[in-house]
């Protein structure tokens, strides 16, 4: 197989956990695309270098992580503005009852500590906990308590979103 081939393949297998880890960081479209791009050109870069110590999903979301962290550290962003009642009024699609509460939930988990953001995007993309414990540097134990407190987290900042 070719290189080539090789990457389509981890391309296909990765990249919509990739996506969605990107957008828990960014909560926008645009910039989860950029950074989905830019995580796999890191990986096409660096295809050769990889070592096989770990599973080539746990090197690509290392490779994301530090791809996102870079760029809040380098944007210095600060999470947007709420859109004014007249641009949404402008703007309002028909949105189903159900991309609005995905819409919610991500908003809800960018105001999660990063170390939080990242496991729960994995564990929403069903990442065994094994791995998600040996990328987050967590024990396993520890890691079920942090997701149960994490879930806590989300459903108390998703119901005080639902009273606004």
């Amino acid at each position: 197989m070719t290189q080539e081939q090789v990457f389509k393949e981890i391309f296909q297998a990765n990249s919509k956990k990739i996506y969605h880890l990107c957008y828990g960081y960014t909560n926008d479209e645009d910039s989860a695309n950029d950074l989905l791009q830019e995580t796999f050109i890191k990986v096409w870069q660096n295809l050769d270098k990889f070592r096989n110590q770990s599973m080539i999903s746990t090197w690509i979301y290392r490779i994301a992580v530090n791809t996102c962290l870079t760029y809040l550290k380098k944007e210095n962003r600060q999470q947007k503005d709420e859109l004014t009642p007249n641009i949404i009024e402008n703007h309002k699609e028909d949105i189903s009852e159900k991309e609005e509460q995905v819409k919610v939930l991500y908003k809800c988990i960018a105001q999660l500590e990063e170390t939080d953001r990242l496991i729960i995007t994995m564990v929403m993309d069903e990442v065994p906990y094994q791995e998600i414990a040996e990328i987050s540097g967590i024990s396993e134990g520890n890691l079920r308590v942090k997701i149960h407190r994490i879930k806590n987290k989300l459903t108390e900042l998703y119901n005080k979103h639902e009273r606004l």
